[in-house]
């Protein structure tokens, strides 16, 4: 189960503050030469197309509409950068499990997502978004291991946490560690968030804090 004992106060204030400096948008990356410099330590948001990708980088960011939230699922066709404090960098990656999406269009962008996880030697870690009400599916299972071959450090964060009751999430919590426990990529705590509440936003404030600046 998530440990939100795993950062103290002073930390939590730490990532509280870096976030309340200017974030920005940067850019969007149609293809893996238009990406940026790997100047800066950068973190990156993944999951399936309906899992709240962008009201969680809101949430985070606290604003309201920095990563624009879509009512059509899939949008997010694009590899986007946002820049905290420049400092490090947030990215928002393609979504996956496309309704509407062709074949052919969502391998496009599932690819440039696969090509950008194998060419960054500045990606600190990638935070698996996962719906709380339906745990890990399929399509997250071939997420989880496109992101342990790419051997990316990543990090289970289930989102809506606020449509279940504390024990529910507490159940999905720990049954979706168990799954990832053997996966040689993935780190060993799972974070129950709501963008709409503000639960877990904090705590994971603070692993994207420490995952850029890992403590001496």
């Amino acid at each position: 189960m998530a440990d939100e004992a795993a950062f103290d106060a002073e930390e939590l204030e730490a990532a509280r503050v870096l976030f309340a400096h200017p974030v920005r948008f940067l850019m969007g990356a149609v293809s893996i030469a238009g990406l940026p410099d790997t100047d800066l330590p950068e973190v990156a948001f993944a999951g399936r197309s309906n899992v709240g990708k962008s009201s969680l980088i809101n949430a985070v960011t606290g604003r309201k509409d920095l990563a624009r939230a879509s009512n059509e699922p899939g949008r997010t066709r694009e590899v986007n950068f946002f820049v905290a404090d420049e400092k490090l960098r947030l990215v928002d990656l393609p979504g996956y499990g496309w309704a509407r999406a062709s074949k052919s269009v969502a391998r496009k962008f599932q690819n440039l997502g696969r090509d950008y996880l194998r060419g960054r030697p500045n990606l600190k870690r990638v935070y698996l978004l996962i719906d709380a009400r339906h745990g890990l599916k399929e399509p997250d299972r071939e997420a989880l291991d496109a992101l342990d071959v790419a051997a990316v450090s990543y990090q289970i964060v289930l989102t809506k946490a606020d449509k279940l009751k504390a024990a529910e999430v507490a159940k999905v919590t720990a049954e979706t560690l168990q799954k990832v426990s053997r996966r040689p990529a993935a780190f060993p705590r799972v974070l129950a968030t709501s963008s709409e509440k503000g639960t877990g936003i904090p705590e994971l404030r603070a692993e994207i804090l420490a995952a850029c600046f890992p403590p001496v």
